[in-house]
Formats: structure tokens, sequence, C-alpha cells
């Protein structure tokens, strides 16, 4: 099992960082078939081989996912993916 840890600064404001990490988790969705779900300022994301949180706050978005054994081989072009996405909504 692998994991990804990414954390990142924004100045976004509470209601625009869940915007921006929506748009994110709709790109995990489209790209990698993950579903989403917001508990609070958490958005939950799961899939077979996946299970993770977004958490976002005024200031800073966190993410943590958990890659079963198959998905951990491409930890590095996941991670990847979604450095790309954090550097395109959270400014």
């Amino acid at each position: 099992m692998s994991e990804i840890h990414l954390k990142r600064k924004h100045s976004l404001g509470l209601k625009n960082a869940k915007v921006a990490a929506q748009k994110v988790a709709d790109d995990l969705q489209q790209a990698y078939g993950m579903s989403s779900q917001w508990e609070g300022d958490v958005l939950r994301f799961t899939r077979s081989g996946v299970d993770g949180q977004l958490t976002v706050s005024k200031d800073e978005v966190t993410l943590n996912a958990k890659l079963g054994f198959l998905l951990s081989a491409f930890r590095h072009n996941i991670e990847g993916h979604i450095n790309d996405n954090f550097d395109k909504y959270f400014v």
C-alpha cells in the first residue's frame, strides 16, 4: 500500500476553495473513476483501490489518500496529476 500526502496554501477563502476542491474531485472522477462526497469541509473520495480525503480551510487544502497494491505502481502519475490540478485551481 502507498500513500499520497499533499498540502497547499491558498488565498481563495473557504467558499471558493470548496469550489476548487470540487473541480479537482470532478477531474479525478473523470480520469480515475473516483466518486466523492462532501462531509462539512472534507471531501471524501473513493474507488476500488483508493480511499482518501481532501480537507479544505480558508487558507489551506490538504489531501491524504491511500492507494491499494495495484494503484501503488501509478502513485507518481496520480500525485503529479493532483499537483497539476492544485496548480490550476488553487492559485
